[in-house]
């Protein structure tokens, strides 16, 4: 049987945190990824790429792997019933239960951080002490099966960590080979504590709308 991969596509999702995993599981030999949504009407991510899911949360085999990921729609996310439903009823079914970027947050909505170490996109790793998580900075960090992912571009970083845990480092290393995964960034801005403080400034600004909303949703979270 091949290993299945399952990755929640909804609305307003961080495109990256979804592509960059899938390719990597997808370019692994013997797997199947499912895409899983509530429906398997097209979504739309937060950059305006549709995807289609292939499974519904009624509809969707077992899984040896889920991940959930990030982008603007967690904030509707951690509050969907449906949603939080399903992943805490595959959680204990899974070999690894993960999230790459602020997914992270809606594994916490579920109940299934609490005293775990675990990472998020770095304008929100904060947030995870609500949820009774130990925040913890890196590309990947993982506790027991939880493996959790940083921002956006980590889920390759990600991606490749789980596969050398299921299939081992050399089918891991000829993944990467084969997708050129060698990253050198134009420019040395790709983390609060690398970039200029005029443009660690500009970005918070851009993501304060999104941060409020966020702290109130999860203050509503951990009141009820």
């Amino acid at each position: 049987m091949p290993l299945r991969f399952g990755i929640l596509a909804f609305p307003d999702v961080q495109q990256l945190d979804l592509t960059g995993p899938y390719e990597v599981f997808a370019s692994a030999p013997e797997t199947e990824v499912l895409l899983i949504g509530r429906e398997r009407a097209p979504v739309i991510a937060s950059t305006g790429l549709p995807l289609v899911p292939t499974a519904t949360y009624a509809d969707c085999p077992p899984l040896d792997v889920l991940c959930v990921p990030g982008g603007a729609g967690v904030n509707a996310l951690m509050e969907d019933a449906d949603a939080l439903d399903f992943i805490r009823s595959r959680a204990g079914e899974v070999r690894y239960l993960t999230s790459v970027c602020t997914g992270s947050l809606v594994l916490g909505a579920a109940g299934l951080l609490k005293g775990k170490r675990a990472t998020s996109h770095w304008n929100a790793v904060d947030l995870l002490t609500a949820f009774g998580a130990i925040p913890t900075e890196g590309r990947v960090v993982r506790d027991g099966n939880l493996i959790t992912a940083g921002g956006v571009t980590s889920g390759i970083d990600f991606g490749l960590t789980v596969i050398a845990e299921l299939l081992g480092a050399e089918t891991a290393q000829r993944v990467q080979l084969a997708l050129e995964y060698a990253p050198a960034p134009p420019f040395q801005s790709g983390t609060p504590q690398e970039a200029p403080a005029e443009i660690v400034q500009a970005v918070r600004e851009r993501f304060s709308a999104s941060r409020k909303a966020r702290e109130a949703i999860i203050a509503r979270i951990t009141a009820a």
